[in-house]
């Protein structure tokens, strides 16, 4: 199992990354939650790292960006896991 801070990290570097995407795109969180059918502040917790998500919502999020995946998803630590 994966270190929980390690995976903390990761939903942060994900809320920066769309946020970063967002803002590259001149789009306001409330346009992105309308097309992404969220709450405006369940958005706002993804952007700031607070709430894990569930890969349809990652899905609907980088279809209402119209971004590529390797522009939201934190980078793969190549490091092999201990077992």
């Amino acid at each position: 199992m994966e270190n929980p801070d390690k995976l903390k990290a990761q939903l942060k570097t994900f809320g920066n990354n769309l946020r970063r995407a967002r803002v590259a795109r001149a789009v306001t969180q409330e346009v992105v939650s309308e097309k992404a059918d969220l709450n405006i502040r369940t958005l706002q917790k993804i952007e700031a790292g607070q709430t894990n998500i569930l890969i349809t919502t990652a899905l609907r999020l980088q279809e209402a960006l119209g971004c590529p995946w390797q522009e939201l998803l934190p980078t793969a630590n190549p490091t092999p896991q201990k077992h």
